[in-house]
C-alpha cells in the first residue's frame, strides 16, 4: 500500500451528534496562503481548487473553516464553495465564529452575543448553504461564554445551525456550554510539542463524555500560523525513519492515538502534504513509541 492509495477511513470514524465522519479531517486555514490569515504570500486559486478535490477523492468528509480564513486575495469559504459545491450529503463543513477581522485584515473586537448571528450568516453566504453542520464558538478570552453559547443555540432552534461545539476553552466552560445546549466537539490547541493550560484535562473529560476533541495546531506546534517549524526531537525523528513516515505524519499518528474521539484537522495547499496527512491515518505505533513520544509530552507541558 502506497500513501497515494490510503484514504482517510483508515483512521476510523467517529460522531458529531448525528453525523458521522473519517477521524483524518482537512483544515482549511492554510488554503488561502503560505500562511494563515494575512501573514504570508496568497496561494494560487486553482491550486488550493484542486487540494481540496483531492482530498473529497481521499475520503476526507470533515473540513474546518471559517469565514475570518482569508488573505489579501483568496478566502477560504470562497473555495470550499467553489471546488465543492454542490455539497456531497456526507460532507460535514465545520465552522467557527466569535473573532472578526476587518475587510483589511485587521483583528477587530470579538463578537458580542448579538453579534453571533451575522457571523453565521456571513459563513452561510460564502460556503453557499442553508445551514451550517457544526458551528464552534471560539472562546476570546471572556470569562464565561453562556451567553454567547446560548445566542448560538438559539440560531441552531431556527434551523441554521445543526450542531453546536466550543473552541479555545477550558472544562468550566464545558460544563456551562452544556447547561444551555450539547457540545458534539470541543477545539483547543493541542499536540506532541505543545498545548494550551487544561488540554490534557480536556482531552480526558471529552473521552469520559463521548464528545470529539478536535486538536488545532497538531502539526504545527509553537509554529502556530506561520506553519510547521523545522525542527524535530530526535525521538521523532528515529520513530519517524522506523516507520518510513515523516515527522509530521508521526506527530498525527500519536494525535490519533490518544484516543478513538479524537479527530484531527491538518492542514495544508500543497496537495503532496495532504497525501501524507490522510496516509498517517493507517500508521500504528508500538506501546513503547507512543510512551516515549507521551514522554516528550508531559516534558512540553
Amino acid at each position: 500500500m502506497t500513501p497515494e492509495t490510503i484514504t482517510a477511513d483508515a483512521a476510523g470514524t467517529w460522531t458529531l451528534g448525528d453525523l458521522t465522519v473519517n477521524r483524518i479531517g482537512f483544515g482549511a486555514m492554510r488554503l488561502t496562503g503560505s500562511a494563515a490569515f494575512h501573514l504570508g504570500t496568497p496561494s494560487d486559486r486553482e491550486r488550493s481548487v484542486a487540494v481540496l478535490r483531492r482530498a473529497v477523492e481521499l475520503g476526507v468528509d470533515h473540513i474546518d473553516t471559517a469565514a475570518f480564513y482569508f488573505s489579501s486575495l483568496r478566502s477560504a469559504n470562497e473555495i470550499i464553495n467553489s471546488a465543492l459545491s454542490p455539497y456531497s450529503d456526507d460532507l460535514v463543513i465545520v465552522t467557527k465564529v466569535g473573532p472578526y477581522r476587518d475587510w483589511s485584515g485587521e483583528w477587530g473586537t470579538s463578537a458580542r452575543p448579538e453579534d453571533l448571528r451575522g457571523h453565521v450568516e456571513e459563513n452561510l453566504r460564502q460556503l453557499g448553504r442553508d445551514h451550517l453542520d457544526v458551528v464552534n464558538l471560539r472562546r476570546m478570552g471572556q470569562d464565561s461564554i453562556a451567553e454567547h453559547f446560548g445566542a448560538l443555540a438559539e440560531l441552531r432552534d431556527k434551523g441554521l445551525i445543526r450542531h453546536l461545539g466550543i473552541s479555545n476553552v477550558s472544562p468550566g466552560h464545558l460544563a456551562e456550554a452544556q447547561a444551555v445546549a450539547p457540545v458534539v466537539c470541543v477545539q483547543n490547541r493541542f499536540g506532541l510539542g505543545s498545548g494550551t493550560p487544561g488540554s490534557d484535562e480536556m482531552l480526558r473529560i471529552c473521552a469520559e463524555q463521548g464528545i470529539a476533541f478536535v486538536p488545532f495546531y497538531a502539526i504545527a506546534g509553537e509554529g502556530g500560523e506561520q506553519g510547521a517549524a523545522s525542527g524535530h526531537d530526535e525521538a521523532v525523528l528515529t520513530i519517524a525513519e522506523a516507520h518510513g513516515a515523516t515527522p509530521a505524519q508521526i506527530r498525527l499518528a500519536w494525535t490519533l492515538a490518544q484516543g478513538p474521539h479524537v479527530l484531527a484537522i491538518p492542514g495544508t495547499g500543497n496537495p503532496d502534504h495532504l497525501v501524507e496527512n490522510v496516509a498517517a491515518g493507517a500508521l500504528r505505533l508500538t506501546d513503547d513509541e507512543l510512551d516515549t513520544l507521551n514522554s516528550l509530552h508531559d516534558k512540553a507541558g
